[in-house]
């Protein structure tokens, strides 16, 4: 693949965040390459941006060896890329001691040893071209301390730091670095979690933002300036409510 093709690899992408990813970045990009689990949902988004952009689906699991190895594969055979985008991820709510401990390594594992793959094998290649972006899907619950997501949060925390990190290392490279920390977003995200550790129906209306405003916001952060980005005023709000237990919390 020519060099001069703009190109993004979003893991991910056969639903939620992942999916309005591609849709946006499609007019900024020649080449997608849309990594997830469900072929079907990979195929379809490939048909509906056929018009815009070149769409190439991976199908893998990111929580297997293999199915990172073969992305990474991907981002070496039709990479370089421009834009990383570390969505894949999912959230399992509930007391630590009561979970699978496995369910609890997966998701360490997913957000944070697969995130910072990709990242080292990418970022050679940006150099190369003199600069790209790289935007890892954190949330805004790397911000609050409370029961129920004590690694979930932990892992979106690490996001944070890494990317904080990341960037001042890569500050002359013409790479950016964005977290992007979204609240109660309407995707399929919540759906896997069990109607008796979260009913979406109690979170009030207007805490809840569309997955097109997330990304449009993150998007539109780029070049700020901004590493941790927070969609959403009332979001921002938590968040730094957050930020200041931790700081109270201090002896």
């Amino acid at each position: 693949m020519s060099g001069e093709k703009v190109t993004a690899l979003v893991t991910g992408a056969s639903s939620g965040l992942g999916v309005e990813f591609c849709r946006q970045l499609a007019t900024r990009c020649d080449v997608i390459i849309a990594v997830a689990r469900r072929e079907d949902r990979l195929l379809a988004l490939a048909a509906e941006l056929a018009d815009t952009v070149e769409v190439h689906c991976l199908v893998a699991d990111l929580e297997s060896i293999e199915g990172v190895a073969r992305t990474l594969e991907a981002l070496r055979q039709k990479g370089p890329v421009n834009y990383l985008v570390n969505n894949a991820g999912f959230g399992e709510l509930g007391r630590f001691e009561t979970l699978p401990i496995d369910r609890q390594r997966s998701m360490v594992n997913l957000h944070i040893d697969t995130s910072i793959t990709l990242c080292r094998a990418a970022i050679p290649f940006m150099r190369e071209l003199g600069g790209g972006t790289i935007i890892n899907v954190s949330s805004l619950a790397a911000f609050m301390q409370g029961k129920g997501m004590a690694v979930y949060g932990a892992s979106k925390a690490f996001l944070n730091y890494y990317s904080l990190s990341l960037q001042a290392e890569l500050a002359d490279s013409g790479i950016e670095v964005q977290a992007l920390c979204p609240g109660y977003t309407r995707t399929e995200f919540h759906d896997s979690m069990a109607k008796e550790t979260f009913d979406p129906g109690r979170i009030p209306e207007q805490n809840w933002m569309t997955g097109e405003a997330v990304v449009a916001a993150s998007l539109e952060a780029l070049g700020s300036g901004k590493v941790l980005v927070v969609p959403g005023e009332d979001n921002l709000h938590v968040a730094r409510s957050g930020l200041q237990q931790q700081l109270d919390s201090l002896q």
